[in-house]
């Protein structure tokens, strides 16, 4: 996050915002600074993403269902932009610690193998927040915890994109708390860790629009929107959030009703087929 913070400070915050006696490393303008910059960022990275998707992939039917709820677009919207702020709050702390020095990032490609290295990171970073997330969802829905911080979420049934950031803000910062520990635990370049936060945000979208696009022979290991959606409506199972291997061994897999012609998307194109030969 020191990039994004560099940048803003050279073209934007020393020059226009900030007094002259504010040093650009004192830790008091670096929180203020990384809180507005995550907090426009992420709320900006969510609409645009989430509003994209819902223009281009989201099936419109779905809004049909008996379980879309009324003005539920809005409501998401509305949801999202009020945890954001709040959980940029809580993420700014793990920012501030990165800047400041105390994470395992790194600028220079070649101090840990060069290019070959930073791609196995990737995967790494995929795995490894895979399974902190899993655990961490599997916890949400126990049984005194859920009704406090994650029911807020289910309350969309049948989501949008939109739904994706629709969280309890302590919610939201939980399952993102694997993204922040793998910096500090394991070595990843600056830029792949960015590319990764967009990645991960466009995924959370992805997976809450209702449209399988994950590859046939891959649909067993990728937790993608046609797992997601059965968490959803089924509530207890597919807690992961890009494979499906903790389900599995969880005991918490649950084959996609997508596949089987039994989601909601389904139940909808039915429903309106037979209002048509109704009519």
């Amino acid at each position: 996050m020191d990039l994004i913070l560099n940048i803003c400070d050279q073209y934007f915050l020393t020059p226009y915002v900030y007094p002259a006696d504010w040093a650009e490393d004192w830790i008091i303008r670096q929180a203020i600074s990384l809180y507005f910059i995550t907090t426009i960022g992420g709320a900006l990275l969510y609409y645009i993403t989430a509003s994209l998707n819902y223009w281009t992939v989201f099936d419109h039917d779905l809004e049909k269902h008996p379980h879309f709820l009324k003005d539920q677009v809005r409501l998401e919207i509305k949801a999202s932009l009020e945890a954001i702020p709040i959980m940029s709050f809580l993420t700014v702390i793990a920012f501030l610690f990165e800047v400041r020095g105390y994470s395992k990032l790194y600028d220079d490609i070649n101090s840990y193998g060069g290019v070959g290295f930073a791609l196995f990171s990737m995967v790494s970073f995929l795995f490894f927040t895979d399974m902190g997330i899993y655990w961490i969802h599997r916890f949400l829905h126990t049984r005194y915890v859920y009704k406090y911080i994650h029911k807020p979420h289910h309350k969309w049934k049948v989501a949008s994109p939109f739904a994706s950031h629709a969280f309890h803000p302590i919610d939201g910062f939980m399952q993102s708390l694997p993204y922040h520990i793998y910096p500090f635990v394991f070595p990843l370049h600056k830029i792949t860790y960015l590319g990764l936060f967009v990645f991960v945000n466009i995924w959370t979208v992805s997976i809450h629009d209702g449209h399988c696009r994950v590859p046939a022979f891959l649909r067993s290991v990728v937790n993608g929107s046609a797992h997601h959606t059965d968490h959803h409506v089924y509530f207890d199972y597919n807690y992961g959030q890009f494979f499906t291997l903790w389900d599995k061994l969880g005991k918490s897999y649950r084959h996609p009703s997508l596949f089987e012609g039994k989601a909601p998307v389904d139940e909808v194109r039915r429903l309106l087929s037979k209002d048509t030969k109704s009519d």
